[in-house]
Order: structure tokens, then sequence, then C-alpha cells
């Protein structure tokens, strides 16, 4: 997730890692928070594999500044992030998929419908599983209670997703 964010990021433009940390917790604090102990290695992994570039500088104050962007492998290492398949596990699914819904800006027409349809079938595969497993289970209240809640974030996110997609038509 973390390369995600930092890609699409530096899509929009040049930043140091201090700007990185700045812009992602911006656009993506309600979702996640990342610390400077995630993103500098995040930033050497993409380094390494070819999708930022760096620039060193030294700062008017003599300190060393290195400034990342992303490389043209790095554009389409976003793109293929944000079309993956979902995850299949729940726990991590919803939270990936809201990121992915902030992102879908960067996206063509067909591939945020691509994108929005698969998120909804999995969204839907989660609903039926929660409610086939409550429905053969003596469950406890608070897991019922539990379970409830669930079938209504994903529904509340089918009708963000429906939403969306109307809007993109418009």
């Amino acid at each position: 997730m973390i390369e995600l964010l930092i890609l699409f990021e530096l899509s929009k433009k040049v930043l140091t890692m201090y700007g990185v940390l700045k812009e992602i917790l911006g656009d993506f604090s309600m979702l996640t928070t990342p610390s400077f102990g995630t993103i500098k290695p995040a930033l050497i992994r993409l380094e390494k594999k070819g999708f930022l570039k760096t620039q060193k500088t030294i700062s008017e104050g003599g300190r060393p500044s290195t400034f990342y962007s992303i490389s043209s492998e790095g554009k389409e290492e976003l793109l293929r992030l944000i079309m993956e398949p979902p995850l299949e596990n729940p726990v991590h699914f919803l939270p990936m998929a809201r990121i992915k819904v902030v992102c879908a800006n960067i996206l063509e027409q067909s591939e945020r419908e691509k994108m929005f349809s698969d998120l909804k079938l999995k969204s839907e595969s989660i609903i039926a599983e929660t409610k086939n497993s409550m429905a053969f289970k003596d469950l406890p209240f608070y897991t019922k209670m539990v379970f409830d809640n669930l079938i209504c974030e994903y529904k509340n996110f089918i009708l963000l997703l429906e939403g969306l997609e109307h809007a993109g038509n418009s």
C-alpha cells in the first residue's frame, strides 16, 4: 500500500521524503497515517526498482536534500498497483479499496469503470460470504452485531462506487 501512496503523490509533483509524507497525510490521513520509518525504506525499494528518480542538492543552509520524482516505469507501476485485483482478505480489502478510489482520478474512464466493477464484485462477494456464515452458525449477540455492521460498511462502499460510476458517466 505504501508504494501506491508514494507513487501517487510523486505522480503529481517532485517531493522530498518529508514532502512525500506531508502529501500522503494531507490526502489520506483519514485512511492511513504512515511514518518516516515506513516512507524511507519504501522510497529506497522504489528507487532500486527504477520506479523513482532522485536528485540530490544542498540547501541554502548547507544541508543535503534528496528530491524524488516518478519515472515512466513508476507511472506504469502506479497504474498496475491501482488496477491489480482486489485483495482477498476482507480485513485488508476495504482500506485498500478506499485508497484506490481516492487515486482513481489518474485513470482513464474505462480503467476506472473496470476498477469500480472489480471492487463492487468483491464487496458483494464479501457480503454474501458474511451473510452465509451468519445463517449457518449460532453466533453470539456481539458477533452478530459486528457482522451486521460489516455488511452495512460494504453496502455503503457499493453505494459510493455506484455514485462515482454515475458521476463519471454524466
